[in-house]
């Protein structure tokens, strides 16, 4: 992101609130307008983001905003959490810390699921909406979002693009992993081709090369490289989200974050607590942004921000639980 934009840009702000009455909406027929998809891209620290040409991201932060943000939950509290990836996964979608959710690194895992995720709430409260997971890591939707396990609510998922990583004859393994980017752009053109063509309410997208990369060579050329591709698959969700609001009536609500930073002295690593392993970022197309938007952030934020843009109302139980706030009016 070639930063002409920083965290001090003006903010865009409109009129437009959403209208609530405790946890009741008072206009339920909005839900069907508003959509939101959100694309985790996997291990860029905020300082390369901000360094490397990202005229996508770009292009969506100049339509809403762009934040440095945070992972990790408080320091040296029960709720801090590992900055690895599936906890920043679980994090966003569930709107808690690993106290709660219970998910404390990439196996073995066994998540708490009495703490909602946003497609449990989504399903559970506005059943008719539609959801959409589109991954280069199937354990995103078996087993984090637990698709289909009473312990999670039993949560259908509408549209899925995963299982890829276990394929191949379709995807052979290839050196560095290469394989796993030819995995993102198919990902990515399926998310494109299903929001175009179907428009789910919520949707995930899941793009994974970026931290391949990180952990093989660290700092490098070869990391920024997969940086400006992924910019260019993000291009190819965005270009699409763009053309189906151009022929629906629909709202349409873009987040672009990453899971964790990197390790300050090779960039290979990550797990702890070093401010560079902390600091990530945020990309929105939303024009509703408050001002704490600009203040530093957690991933455990954009669950209500998603709700909110949703206008799902959350049940007084769930909210309760949340250990994140909205950054959207």
């Amino acid at each position: 992101m070639t930063m002409t934009m920083t965290m001090t840009m003006t903010m865009t702000m409109t009129t437009a609130s959403v209208a609530w009455a405790g946890n009741e909406m008072t206009n339920s027929t909005a839900v069907a307008s508003n959509k939101a998809v959100f694309l985790i891209v996997d291990g860029i620290p905020a300082d390369v983001i901000e360094r490397v040409f990202t005229p996508n991201l770009d292009a969506i932060a100049k339509v809403g905003g762009y934040t440095r943000a945070e992972v990790g939950g408080p320091l040296n509290d029960p709720a801090e959490t590992p900055t690895v990836s599936a906890p920043g996964y679980m994090s966003l979608v569930t709107g808690t810390w690993a106290n709660k959710h219970n998910v404390y690194g990439n196996a073995d895992l066994a998540p708490n699921y009495d703490y909602w995720n946003l497609f449990r709430l989504a399903k559970a409260v506005e059943p008719p909406l539609e959801t959409g997971i589109f991954s280069t890591w199937t354990d995103n939707r078996t087993i984090l979002l637990g698709a289909g396990l009473a312990d999670a609510g039993g949560v259908t998922i509408d549209f899925v693009a995963d299982g890829f990583e276990t394929d191949p004859q379709r995807f052979p393994h290839a050196p560095q992993d290469r394989h796993i980017q030819a995995i993102d752009r198919h990902v990515a053109a399926e998310a494109a081709r299903v929001i175009e063509q179907q428009g789910p309410d919520l949707s995930w997208v899941y793009l994974q090369y970026t931290d391949d990369v990180g952990h093989a060579l660290g700092d490098s050329p070869e990391l920024d490289a997969a940086v400006e591709v992924m910019d260019q698959l993000v291009g190819t969700v965005w270009s699409a989200v763009q053309a189906r609001a151009a022929t629906q009536s629909e709202d349409w609500l873009i987040l672009v974050t990453t899971d964790h930073g990197r390790d300050l002295h090779t960039g290979k690593d990550h797990g702890g607590q070093s401010e560079r392993e902390r600091t990530t970022w945020m990309v929105t197309n939303s024009q509703r942004l408050l001002p704490s938007f600009y203040q530093h952030p957690a991933i455990v934020d954009i669950y209500p921000s998603l709700a909110r843009h949703l206008r799902i109302p959350v049940p007084a139980s769930v909210a309760a639980a949340l250990d994140g706030r909205s950054f959207i009016e």
